[in-house]
């Protein structure tokens, strides 16, 4: 049997080295994420995970010094931030920004004007926009509002989850979603993603310190991050054991 399409398409980061405010956070990272895989990147705070999410995605004020990150073999350090995402990198913030003035569609209206992608279409992306908000539990009434303003942190998060859905990358980078969000938007967001690893293959690397995204969502594997350095890899065991001894064994090492 032919490996599935999902599977074909490689996240792979390798001696991934990064800066931020003029010091260096991430010491050599490598791993790889495959489509439909779900890997998390665990650690105390101050340990490097919100660097580490944003020097994939190419974030202003973070540094890459060397390495190599590849999606399907394409080199996505060579490129802008807004190129990775053409590429099919999709990165949900921590702290999702409010843009005054532009709307939710106007963004995945331009997000999807590209050659041969007709979702753009405006009674189809309506369409798509409506069915992503009543999959996640996002009130229609935002769609119609300038992206994020005068949302809580728990719909920002949804809103998030609404454009990944429409724009079905192969990959997300989730920097610490779990952040702010009350239990019942947790399980939506994480009920969501498990969906879209079956849906369309999406592959996930996701950024937390906490154990209980993965309540709900389905890790293969975890990678544990301390001082910039990842110093153990396992099953969804290992954060069972983060989650019952903490860091102080993986800190000492």
């Amino acid at each position: 049997m032919n490996e599935p399409e999902s599977r074909r398409h490689l996240l792979k980061v390798t001696g991934l080295r990064a800066a931020a405010g003029g010091k260096e956070i991430i010491h050599g990272v490598d791993f790889e994420v495959h489509g439909g895989e779900v890997h998390v990147v665990m650690g105390p705070n101050g340990s490097g995970k919100s660097t580490l999410a944003h020097a994939l995605m190419g974030r202003p004020g973070t540094t890459v010094t060397a390495g190599s990150v590849t999606l399907d073999g394409v080199e996505l350090l060579e490129l802008a931030s807004w190129q990775r995402a053409r590429a099919g990198l999709f990165l949900a913030l921590q702290q999702p920004i409010e843009v005054p003035g532009v709307g939710l569609e106007a963004v995945m209206a331009e997000a999807l004007d590209r050659p041969g992608d007709d979702r753009a279409r405006g009674d189809d992306l309506g369409d798509r926009l409506r069915a992503e908000a009543a999959a996640i539990g996002f009130d229609e009434r935002f769609l119609h509002r300038a992206l994020n303003v005068d949302l809580s942190g728990g719909e920002r998060k949804r809103n998030e989850m609404v454009q990944l859905g429409v724009l079905r990358p192969p990959f997300c980078v989730l920097d610490e979603i779990d952040s702010g969000l009350d239990v019942d938007a947790l399980g939506a967001v994480a009920r969501r993603l498990e969906q879209a690893t079956r849906q369309w293959g999406l592959g996930v690397l996701a950024v937390t310190h906490f154990h209980r995204l993965l309540v709900e969502l389905r890790a293969d594997v975890v990678h544990v991050l301390v001082a910039g350095h990842i110093v153990a890899t396992g099953g969804p065991e290992l954060a069972e054991e983060l989650e019952h001894t903490g860091y102080g064994a993986y800190a000492a090492s």
